[in-house]
């Protein structure tokens, strides 16, 4: 009789493993379910940090050995929209673009860039000047991808993949 009882002792415990491991493995499940969507969301924001502003489209990678700079030449100098206090401004800015050596486009126009750059200069100082003050000041990155946009589709092609300034100054 005591083998019996220790037999169904035995299988109740058993059972009860079982039926706690269960629930354990469903919550655990749950958990990890969780922690896979904040992985994903947290990605996700990290990756928006590499997009592309506006179009939406993500930066390439681009080595820094297949990557040539040209620097336009002259600091532009660039009347803004009138802001909100009514005055005109002023913005003094230098500008490069960052061009993909390996890009089919780049031995089409990478060499004869610098015949272009009045075009360029013509499409910085149009988009900048559709901006106030205030607003440059706080979309430099969006108005950089706008810039970028407008181009690309000049030259129809993405051989020019980063626009950058450098030695911004307001008036």
């Amino acid at each position: 009789m005591k083998k019996n009882l220790l037999s169904i002792l035995i299988l109740v415990l058993l059972i009860v493993n079982i039926v706690m491991t269960s629930i354990m493995m469903f919550s655990v499940t749950g958990m990890a379910k969780k922690t896979s969507a904040l992985v994903t969301d947290i990605s996700s924001a990290v990756k928006l940090e590499t997009m592309a502003g506006l179009t939406g489209e993500a930066v390439p990678d681009v080595a820094m050995a297949d990557t040539d700079v040209h620097d336009i030449a002259d600091q532009l100098m660039i009347e803004l929209k009138p802001g909100e206090d009514g005055k005109n401004h002023y913005y003094r800015v230098a500008v490069s673009l960052s061009m993909n050596m390996k890009d089919k486009d780049y031995a089409t126009y990478g060499a004869t860039l610098d015949t272009k750059e009045s075009l360029i200069k013509g499409i910085i100082t149009e988009v900048i000047g559709s901006y106030t003050m205030e607003e440059v000041q706080g979309n430099k990155e969006s108005i950089r991808q706008e810039i970028l946009k407008k181009i690309q589709e000049a030259f129809d092609s993405q051989f020019i993949f980063q626009v950058t300034f450098r030695e911004d100054i307001f008036q």
